[in-house]
């Protein structure tokens, strides 16, 4: 068995360092990678699509990279409990034919002791925006430290 601290029951700390982890793996874009931090028999709903595992995590994930060009994330701590861990996010990403998106949402996650995500439920709105409506500009990957959330967007 192999453990993915910060581990539950979260302090608000943990929890962030959860979230900030999330984040960062998301915006490396890697599904291999990111599949890793869930359950082998991880539920999921993203948007109005159901499966469960961590291969079927994949290839979602791998499918949607595809679709998803430019692809930058934030997402910000909003609640936590025991080992739940409630986020708000926001990304932006552009199609093959140029038109970019702000996608808002929110997420449940729920982890098993050894740290892994059992569960996670993803609500997504997306809104049309223009490319001088961007705001995440950082190189792809990582955000880095010193730029703004989503509260210091107002988003």
């Amino acid at each position: 068995m192999v453990n993915r601290p910060p581990l539950p029951p979260f302090t608000r700390e943990t929890a962030i360092e959860k979230v900030w982890a999330a984040e960062n793996a998301w915006n490396s874009r890697c599904a291999a990678s990111v599949a890793l931090a869930y359950t082998l028999d991880s539920r999921w709903r993203n948007r109005s699509e159901f499966f469960t595992g961590r291969e079927a995590i994949e290839a979602f994930l791998r499918r949607k990279w595809e679709q998803e060009l430019d692809y930058r994330l934030i997402k910000e701590l909003w609640a936590f409990t025991d080992n739940r861990i409630a986020v708000r996010f926001v990304y932006e990403c552009s199609d093959e034919a140029g038109r970019w998106r702000r996608c808002h949402g929110n997420e449940n996650w729920q982890f098993a002791p050894d740290g892994l995500m059992s569960e996670r439920h993803a609500s997504i709105n997306d809104v049309p925006i223009s490319e001088t409506e961007r705001l995440f500009f950082w190189p792809l990957g990582m955000r880095p430290l010193d730029h703004p959330g989503l509260t210091e967007f107002g988003l």
